[in-house]
């Protein structure tokens, strides 16, 4: 019998790690379909059904194993929670605490059961990253109330930071009308689970300088962006709301079984160039992209050269350590 034990717990400190990341609030707080927005599963949106229980699915982000957990915000199920924290909060090591921000009726229940959250974290003595999305932050939507719905936000931060006293803590704005919101807020808040961000940014920007463009952008297949670099305001602007159409695009052409790793798509807009290319070397096969601005000379970028070869080495080198 003390053979058999030994043997399990030598295979459980040989099981690769596994990052946990609670998606958690209210019923009707958007949870769902912010994991949908980033699998670029927008069809899928509009026919959501309130979410039972807690859901799990999995994915790989730079060599680590990360489970996601989408936790049903019914009120049956905010209670059996919180009477199991063991069972659904232990080992978190990212909450994202989601809040409706057009949703005034519920704020004051939200935060409450928020801070039952965090206390059940304290209880746990884990202290997990905590990251709150103000969700809904529609651009059309709060067009006409943007003032008072940024005047709200402000006052709800500044609760949430008098009552929760918690260094690791994170706010967002957050809108599936506008994916890139999304994107950014989740590249942010999981490459803090990566130590070697800051090499990563560097050699990207380093590879940026040599192309002499205005704007480039790195992400994997779960829309996390590893990497940027942008001129200027403008050039992060038309990345930033173009990177999910090529991915969109991307995702259409290997579902009808075009593959070919070695090109790239180009599209001519507003007399600039949008260079969307896959990075991967053919020795992995984790895929990560590539999306570039230039506003001239687009053809001297078809990266068949030893900049990008050696980009793509190091890169990759660097990603899968």
């Amino acid at each position: 019998m003390e053979d058999s034990l030994i043997f399990h717990e030598k295979e459980e400190e040989s099981k690769e790690k596994t990052y946990k990341i609670l998606f958690t609030g209210l019923d009707g707080a958007g949870k769902t379909s912010i994991i949908l927005a980033l699998q670029r599963e927008f069809s899928k949106i509009a026919l959501i059904e309130p979410t039972r229980g807690a859901q799990r699915t999995s994915f790989k982000l730079l060599g680590r194993q990360i489970t996601e957990w989408d936790l049903g915000g019914q009120k049956s199920y905010l209670i059996s929670y919180l009477k199991n924290p063991r069972k659904y909060f232990d080992q978190t090591e990212v909450a994202i605490y989601v809040i409706d921000i057009l949703d005034a009726s519920r704020t004051k229940e939200s935060l409450s059961y928020l801070y039952e959250v965090v206390d059940k974290f304290k209880e746990l003595k884990i202290e997990p990253y905590i990251n709150i999305f103000f969700h809904k932050y529609d651009p059309k939507l709060i067009h006409s109330v943007e003032t008072q719905i940024k005047s709200e936000i402000l006052a709800l931060n500044k609760e949430i930071v008098k009552n929760m006293n918690c260094e690791k803590l994170q706010f967002f704005r957050t809108s599936i009308y506008n994916p890139y919101t999304i994107m950014n807020a989740m590249s942010k808040i999981l490459l803090n689970l990566f130590p070697k961000k800051k090499l990563l940014q560097k050699i990207i920007e380093k590879f940026a300088s040599k192309l002499d463009c205005e704007g480039l952008l790195i992400t994997d297949k779960n829309s996390i962006i590893l990497g940027s670099w942008f001129k200027n305001d403008e050039s992060k602007k038309l990345l930033s709301s173009t990177i999910a159409y090529f991915l969109t695009l991307n995702d259409v052409f290997e579902d009808m079984g075009i593959e070919q790793q070695e090109d790239q798509i180009v599209v001519r807009k507003m007399g600039k160039y949008f260079l969307f290319k896959p990075v991967t070397l053919k020795t992995t096969k984790l895929p990560y992209y590539m999306l570039v601005l230039k506003s001239r000379d687009p053809l001297g970028i078809y990266f068949l050269n030893k900049d990008f070869n050696a980009f793509a080495h190091m890169f990759n080198n660097l990603v899968k350590s």
